[in-house]
């Protein structure tokens, strides 16, 4: 029985890469073919390997060949040994990524606002973690100052290319962190199900670390001599601002070109800008006759939708109150569902004497609205369309502001700033976080920023909108808008148009340059195309609940990674 089941993936390779092709560089059929061979019969080291591959296609024979002599690479041999290359890192070190993904996750490198970044025990841990693995492949490391944790891969020439990735995380809120069947997750551990690795920071971003640096791994230890050297960069404050990066831009020069490995495929060559709409509202005591709102939850961190809101009451008959609460809802949810699915839980509160109003949505990445639900806005329009007497507070007059301003929507339309950009996207505007601090109430809203404007104009603009309706409401507030800008670039020439192909041949997807809500570090480096990890076509669960990367998109990383620093690492230019 066990030759049969290796005969089947060794005779469908034999066919498929027996068949003539329509080009002499392996493409994704082969390319598959070699991953299920190897999977069902895993070669014993990469030399195995090649002669497995050139036993079941000869032509490849050449290249092999070339590669044994340690000729000079280039063209079709270069582009076959960086393939084989590729897929026998995904066969031979996938679980030993996987492991190091774990071993990430588990340190919780979330920003501590009461002390630096830099100081953060969980970040000079991962710096140490990295260090590790640096100096286990035989790769240089240096820490500049736990802002910046650089690997390097020297070349033969005097011309290098970077890769940037991040180590930091949002925060996760674990009660949110439950499966479909009930099964809970611990957010900074890797949990294991079928094909997914959940866990804080499996796609954004170390899953990109692990495998990045499995690439230059196998690339050291496959003896090829690339022209340019390699300079993976691991920035520390990416999440909250980039100052680590921007710290690093100050005491170190920048590689020419920079490939990031911090949104999705084919290539990005667009990004919004980024921008935090903060709105203080005045803490505001009641009597505690009427009924009011006395807390207000939502995202862990502004550049999240949340998965749930929530809402405490107390004061005033709280048994009527719930019972309206109760018959509001059934038609509340009609109403809206073809919005996108949510529930309403109405239930005690954290004490006795109060009530909770919980609406659960769908959480999503903060510049990918249209992959969530938000309940945040949907749980303020409940609260006002219910007709439920609510004191006026701050928490009161904060639900105003989001039905007012906001409402089920996210793209500023209510607020009167709408505006899309044909190849980046509309304007994006989300309100996730709430919470009360140092007298204030504070709302915050994601801006995502297409090109069509300047991040002067729309401050002024949304400051105009915000203005103006604190005055016909007679509100007190303080607005904080920090808005990043849009970046649109036009790379031409050969290293764009290698990772295309390196995509496009890998995956048989359509392969051409894209734009991204998301905004990146690329944005404070010189020439810097973001490559993966995200696949299209599928959500990208980047800062939600259950945050996820699936095990097959992990090994074509590995496969496309290690591809690329060959190809990229051997151009003779880069334009």
């Amino acid at each position: 029985m066990k030759r049969a089941s290796l005969a089947a993936p060794l005779l469908l390779l034999s066919l498929i890469l027996s068949q003539p092709a329509a080009a002499s560089t392996l493409k994704k059929p082969e390319l598959d073919a070699l991953v299920a061979s190897g999977a069902a019969n895993p070669p014993a080291g990469f030399g195995a390997f090649l002669n497995a591959a050139v036993k079941a296609n000869p032509s490849l024979a050449g290249s092999v060949d070339a590669y044994r002599r340690h000729a000079a690479l280039s063209g079709d041999d270069l582009t076959n040994i960086g393939r084989l290359l590729g897929v026998y890192n995904r066969l031979h070190n996938q679980q030993a990524a996987i492991s190091a993904i774990e071993r990430m996750v588990a340190l919780r490198t979330v920003r501590d606002d009461r002390i630096p970044q830099h100081e953060n025990p969980a970040i000079i841990a991962f710096g140490k973690l990295v260090e590790g693995m640096a100096k286990d492949f035989g790769l240089t490391f240096r820490n500049v100052d736990n802002r910046v944790f650089e690997v390097t891969l020297p070349g033969r020439g005097k011309d290098e290319f970077g890769l940037l990735t991040h180590a930091d995380v949002v925060p996760a809120t674990a009660e949110e962190w439950v499966l479909d069947d009930g099964t809970r997750l611990d957010p900074f551990k890797v949990t294991r199900v079928g094909d997914y690795l959940y866990g804080r920071g499996t796609i954004d971003d170390k899953g990109s670390i692990a495998t990045v640096l499995y690439a230059m791994k196998t690339v050291k230890d496959s003896g090829l001599q690339l022209d340019r050297t390699i300079r993976l960069m691991i920035e520390t404050t990416e999440e909250t601002g980039g100052d680590g990066m921007k710290y690093y831009r100050e005491h170190t020069t920048l590689p020419e070109y920079n490939i990031v490995l911090d949104s999705k495929y084919p290539a990005v060559v667009a990004e919004k800008g980024s921008g935090s709409l903060k709105v203080f509202f005045p803490v505001q005591a009641t009597d505690g006759k009427t009924t009011a709102i006395v807390a207000l939850s939502g995202a862990a961190a502004a550049n999240a939708v949340p998965q749930s809101a929530a809402a405490q009451l107390k004061g005033g008959d709280l048994g009527a109150v719930r019972a309206r609460l109760e018959a509001a809802r059934a038609a509340f949810i009609a109403r809206y569902a073809p919005q996108g699915r949510f529930a309403i839980d109405i239930g005690q509160g954290a004490s006795a004497d109060s009530l909770q109003v919980k609406v659960t949505g769908t959480s999503a990445h903060g510049s990918r609205p249209e992959e969530g639900v938000n309940p945040l806005p949907r749980l303020a329009l409940f609260l006002q369309e219910s007709g439920v007497a609510l004191a006026d507070n701050h928490y009161a007059r904060a639900v105003k502001y989001l039905n007012d301003l906001y409402g089920t929507g996210y793209l500023g339309e209510k607020m009167g700033v709408a505006y899309k950009d044909d190849f980046m996207g509309p304007l994006t505007m989300s309100p996730n976080l709430v919470r009360e601090k140092d007298g204030q109430l504070e709302v915050t809203a994601n801006v995502r920023m297409p090109r069509g404007s300047t991040p002067q104009a729309l401050t002024r603009a949304v400051a105009d909108k915000i203005g103006a309706w604190a005055s016909a409401n007679h509100e007190t507030v303080t607005i904080s808008h920090e808005q990043g800008d849009w970046m649109a670039r036009d790379p031409k020439g050969a290293w764009l148009s290698t990772l295309l192909n390196i995509f496009g041949d890998t995956t048989g997807l359509e392969s051409r340059p894209v734009p991204t809500a998301g905004s990146t570090t690329a944005k404070l480096m010189p020439n810097a195309i973001n490559f993966g990890p995200a696949m299209p076509g599928k959500k990208y669960t980047a800062h939600n609940a259950k945050e996820y990367k699936e095990v097959a998109d992990l090994g074509l990383d590995m496969q496309m990674f290690t591809e690329m620093l060959i190809r990229i690492g051997d151009l003779k230019s880069m334009q």
